[in-house]
């Protein structure tokens, strides 16, 4: 794959990462106004990097736009003239709709728009993928290049507002909840540092139970429980206490806000 990633910030540097470090391109294209910054992804070999957009797109197959909101409309009107049926162009810019992007370049192209989060830096994210008519078959090869950096799922569009609530703001929700848990063991008479690593590995590894055995929540929860025991014991006070509506609270009120901040950008 011959891919380019315009925009070589934090998200687009990440992206890179987890491209080059599974010898996912042939050929990779790095964009960045100020390429003193990038210069050492050239060690790769197969790593150009540029402050040319139209070079960029020239000589790639894949356009992946790790640039700010702002910047995109201007962006994909300087290369749209370069543009060829089999350019597919893969968005990672909140709030930029396909729609947009087609009110620029036209509906005739390959477009995808996709959502990392932050553990996308550790190769790590949740990313939600969608795309427009023409772009449906390259939602594959999308999945197979975030796939590199974690773990993707294709949603509608409509969707995507909430998927930002549950994976990227999400992140914040998990990490809350990971410094609660440091914050009891520490409680319980562990220092910081060793209450901090037993709730991050205690966490992954719950994660990690439902995603090998793709059961649900309680069956591992019973497993765990037992009559008169601990466990339920505290999880029962932590129901009383809110834990689980709480929870859904925060992110049905999260929803509403960025719901109202799409609505004042119409």
């Amino acid at each position: 794959m011959k891919i380019a990633i315009i925009g070589a910030g934090n998200l687009g540097l990440a992206i890179a990462k987890g491209i080059l470090n599974s010898n996912g391109a042939t050929t990779m294209f790095l964009t960045k106004r100020n390429t003193a910054e990038i210069k050492d992804f050239e060690k790769y070999g197969n790593v150009t990097v540029s402050d040319d957009n139209r070079e960029a797109v020239k000589n790639s197959d894949i356009l992946i736009l790790a640039v700010q909101p702002s910047q995109l409309e201007a962006i994909l009107l300087d290369f749209k003239d370069l543009l060829s049926e089999n350019h597919v162009i893969i968005s990672t810019i909140t709030g930029f709709t396909i729609e947009k992007m087609e009110a620029i370049l036209g509906s005739d192209h390959h477009i995808i728009r996709s959502m990392p989060n932050t553990a996308i830096s550790v190769g790590q994210s949740m990313t939600c993928i969608c795309s427009n008519q023409k772009g449906k078959k390259k939602v594959q090869l999308a999945k197979a290049i975030f796939n590199r950096m974690g773990h993707s799922m294709e949603i509608p569009e409509s969707q995507m507002q909430a998927a930002t609530v549950i994976c990227a703001s999400g992140i914040a929700f998990w990490m809350r909840l990971i410094r609660a848990t440091t914050q009891g063991a520490i409680q319980l008479g562990f220092d910081a540092k060793e209450a901090q690593e037993l709730a991050m590995h205690t966490c992954h590894g719950a994660a990690g139970l439902l995603i090998e055995s793709g059961s649900h929540p309680e069956a591992e929860i019973d497993k765990v429980t037992t009559p008169k025991g601990c466990t339920i014991q505290g999880l029962n006070e932590m129901e009383h206490q809110g834990l689980s509506s709480s929870l859904i609270q925060g992110i049905v009120a999260s929803f509403e806000k960025i719901s109202k901040i799409k609505e004042n950008q119409l």
